[in-house]
């Protein structure tokens, strides 16, 4: 058995699947590839805020694939140029015919000898220029860079962009956000309950303090984080200091009073014995309701005076409303067919829990943008060229778009002067 025909094919086939690669490559890296696939997801995020359920659009396998696709696009569009960047960054070209480079004629009364062309190029590598000779004779040039790295933070800013665009995607399709309220002493999920899930928050303390002016000086809420109804963690929240437990941000999102009752029926069962939140608002007041489907009844408290701690206890039946009646803490009174007590007040806190799997890709992307920008606009490249021309050496220099290095073009000036004279 002869093995030279498959060692024979095998670097066609290998050179085959290279060029096939390489197409497939500047295929997912075209902008309009990408473009199309920005707006698509654009509207299926479109489609979601719209459709009633469409929460369940964003948290699926598709979408996920789409923004796989878009981080694909992005890197490889990256890939593709990154190779012409190296290039010209360590292997300068001479600049072709254009109007956006700056051009000045440095006479010169001395032979262009090659001691002299050697001379040049050690000038103007001391200028901080990568420099490489091209051609000879008549045709010879000097081609340089400066700061040839700088053209990948331009590439850069392109990664972040998609890193930012998929970090608030993956935060929109697959985060959560939910708010609880708690009295002191209790204790609730922070998540949508779900098989296996115990991540859990329970209210040990809350202490305000007020100014003279009423505003808040400050607003602790002393809370333990609890895995599997095992304390794992207690932290102190404050404004703008969050608690952090298992990839959840919590926030004390806001407080209120709460207003301790005891309701018994008229022969004395109890019906209702703790704190009620006063989580809602009557005509601008905190208010609550308690149903008492024992008593076929539901009360409504407002507290109608936060001063002096005073509420306003109303019964409702399905006949309609029975009674009414003001008490302040220690005070008992009937009210419709139950005794009601004010045994004092307490405050709840409504927490806000949220987790965003996207937010380290987001705000990566957007501390890679920023210092991509800086760079660019900062530490730009520069391109130049000089060659012979007549009785003279003609000089050219280009920056980027936004840069007009004019100074620059004259300190080179100078240096090619003070070279050949």
């Amino acid at each position: 058995m002869n093995p030279a025909p498959a060692l024979a094919t095998t670097p066609a086939g290998l050179d085959r699947l290279a060029r096939a690669a390489e197409r497939g490559l500047r295929l997912t890296a075209d902008p309009r590839l990408g473009l199309g696939l920005l707006l698509l997801a654009g509207a299926w995020n479109v489609a979601a805020a719209a459709l009633p359920n469409g929460g369940a659009l964003l948290d699926s396998i598709p979408y996920l694939l789409l923004l796989g696709a878009i981080l694909l696009s992005g890197l490889a569009a990256v890939a593709v140029r990154a190779p012409t960047a190296w290039r010209e960054w360590r292997r300068p070209a001479a600049l072709r015919g254009s109007e956006e480079a700056l051009h000045v004629e440095v006479p010169i009364s001395v032979p262009l000898t090659e001691e002299l062309r050697a001379e040049l190029a050690i000038g103007l590598q001391r200028a901080g220029y990568r420099i490489r000779s091209h051609g000879a004779r008549d045709r010879w040039g000097l081609a340089g860079v400066r700061r040839g790295w700088s053209r990948f933070a331009a590439l850069g800013s392109h990664a972040a962009l998609v890193f930012m665009v998929l970090g608030g995607a993956i935060g929109a399709a697959f985060g959560s956000e939910t708010t609880f309220s708690l009295l002191p002493g209790d204790q609730a999920l922070l998540d949508s309950a779900r098989p296996g899930f115990t991540d859990s928050l329970r209210l040990d303390r809350f202490e305000a303090k007020f100014g003279t002016d009423g505003r808040p000086l400050s607003l602790d809420t002393a809370v333990t984080f609890l895995r599997a109804g095992e304390p794992t963690s207690s932290q102190l929240l404050r404004v703008n200091q969050p608690g952090s437990f298992g990839g959840y941000l919590v926030h004390g999102w806001t407080y209120g009073p709460a207003v301790r009752l005891r309701v018994t029926t008229l022969g004395g069962r109890v019906l209702l014995a703790g704190a009620l939140p006063l989580d809602g608002q009557r005509d601008g007041l905190p208010s609550a309701f308690a149903e008492l489907p024992a008593a076929g009844t539901t009360l409504g408290v407002t507290l109608v005076d936060p001063s002096a701690n005073v509420v306003e206890l109303a019964a409702a039946s399905s006949t309609g409303r029975q009674d009414a009646t003001r008490l302040r803490p220690g005070e008992e009174r009937r009210v419709g067919d139950v005794m009601v007590r004010v045994d004092g007040f307490d405050a709840y806190v409504t927490f806000l829990s949220r987790r965003d799997p996207g937010v380290l890709l987001l705000f990566g992307g957007a501390g890679l943008l920023s210092l991509c920008l800086a760079v660019s606009f900062w530490l730009p490249r520069r391109r130049l060229s000089l060659r012979p021309k007549g009785e003279a050496l003609r000089l050219a220099l280009r920056g980027e778009r936004f840069d007009r290095p004019a100074h620059e073009l004259e300190r080179l000036r100078r240096i090619v002067r003070a070279i050949a004279p």
